[in-house]
């Protein structure tokens, strides 16, 4: 993800080439240019009589694609937005739970605060790997036995919330905590699978591939059709105006494909690999459990950052 000073405009426009978007956008907005100057050529040069089509029908169809393009982006960004706030979600969650189990600890159980802190970070890096389809059990920690249960799981995350549903069961057991307790750990664990319940809704329901088809195909159709009603009155002025209008079109539908799978590794997707990392950091500082400088370290932003 880019994060940018969204007052600066000159800074931002400095940094316009480094996302992968705007350069794939630029080689698209040049081969419409060739495009235009090819019609251009042969129509102001050879071919004097082009087809000539009415101006109000094309501006009808323009109004027609801006309220598609509309509907395009604003469907691709509430998956993006719900994303980002389910996320959000699991940030406060974990931190309270690592809350709850600092107030029932005793304060000298350091290998139990080790282990229910592993168990809780070990969250969302698991949900990261299932969205992204790359599981890194490098990234988690925990003791043996657990750790081959969840390389043998189907679904990583769920696993975690078992063994650590499991764990508040056995300290019920040996009294370290009580029934009402049990009132209080609950909604933390049901609200946890809830987010990854919608994470993996967004990954497997993508917008259905019959409409962005058809969004492809009228922008083609649109860009294809705007030099021979631009030429008559425009003149080779066309090309850089068929330009812009194709920049314009095309990276609205290249933005929405971009964002409405917030969980990838492009540059305007959302940065769980950081927020998983932050929730780790807050997990063991909540808990008092050491973590070492180099995991610490990886908290920090890892993408490009605009100043």
């Amino acid at each position: 993800m880019i994060v940018y000073k969204g007052g600066d405009w000159w800074q931002a426009l400095r940094h316009f080439h480094t996302s992968a978007v705007i350069r794939q956008l630029l080689v698209r907005v040049s081969l419409v240019g060739i495009y235009g100057a090819a019609i251009a050529i042969w129509g102001l040069e050879y071919h004097h009589h082009m087809l000539n089509i009415s101006r109000e029908y094309f501006s009808f169809l323009g109004i027609l694609l801006s309220l598609l393009l509309v509907f395009r982006t604003n469907t691709a960004y509430d998956r993006y937005y719900e994303g980002r706030r389910v996320w959000g979600e699991l940030i406060s969650q974990c931190r309270g739970l690592a809350s709850e189990f600092n107030a029932v600890l005793p304060r000298d159980a350091t290998a139990s605060r080790r282990y229910f802190a592993a168990l809780i970070s070990n969250f969302p890096f698991a949900l990261k790997g299932s969205l992204r389809g790359e599981m890194k059990f490098e990234q988690m920690e925990s003791t043996p036995d657990i750790m081959e249960r969840l390389r043998t799981a189907e679904n990583v995350a769920i696993a975690l919330i078992s063994v650590l549903q499991e764990s508040v069961e056995q300290l019920r057991q040996v009294e370290i905590i009580r029934d009402t307790h049990l009132l209080t750990f609950k909604p933390h664990f049901l609200t946890m699978m809830s987010v990854s319940g919608t994470c993996e809704r967004i990954k497997a329901t993508p917008i259905p591939f019959s409409y962005t088809f058809f969004i492809k195909a009228y922008i083609l159709t649109f860009i294809g059709v705007m030099p021979f009603v631009l030429l008559s009155t425009s003149g080779y002025f066309m090309i850089p105006i068929t330009m812009f209008g194709a920049y314009a079109l095309l990276g609205l539908e290249m933005i929405g494909e971009e964002i409405e799978n917030p969980f990838g590794l492009d540059s305007n997707d959302l940065p769980i690999t950081q927020l998983s990392n932050r929730i780790r950091v807050s997990v063991h500082d909540v808990l008092r459990v050491e973590l070492s400088d180099k995991k610490k370290a990886l908290a920090t932003p890892p993408y490009s950052v605009v100043h």
